[in-house]
């Protein structure tokens, strides 16, 4: 369903009917233009003012219990293991044992975000 947008198009043509009368007429227009814009947006539904949900969102509420989003989690995870094995690949293989241990963590939270749910 589409929600009625304002009428843009009598808005305009309104405005150039106005500026030919001249300021004889503005409480006529103002009263027109009001009315109209009343009507759009009691046409509206009120649906429509409330937030809508990110597609694939679902609330905690809805969602099984095994299905909890777990980015958080797996972000700090990835943080805390980065700093040893960076240290320990640091050491025993240098610039390039850093680079693969570091590539394998992203590695894995990319893999982690991106899978089938």
């Amino acid at each position: 369903m589409t929600i009625p947008r304002l009428p843009r198009d009598d808005l305009k043509a309104a405005m150039a009917a106005r500026r030919e009368l001249g300021p004889d007429y503005d409480d006529a227009f103002i009263e027109t233009v009001v009315d109209r814009i009343e009507q759009a947006l009691d046409a509206r539904p009120l649906a429509a003012a409330e937030p809508r949900p990110r597609p694939g969102f679902r609330p905690a509420a809805d969602r099984p219990r095994g299905d909890r989003d777990h980015s958080l989690a797996m972000a700090v995870l990835s943080l805390l293991a980065a700093i040893p094995l960076s240290a320990i690949a640091a050491i025993n293989a240098g610039l390039p044992g850093l680079l693969f241990a570091l590539t394998a963590i992203v590695l894995i939270n990319v893999t982690y975000t991106f899978r089938p749910r």
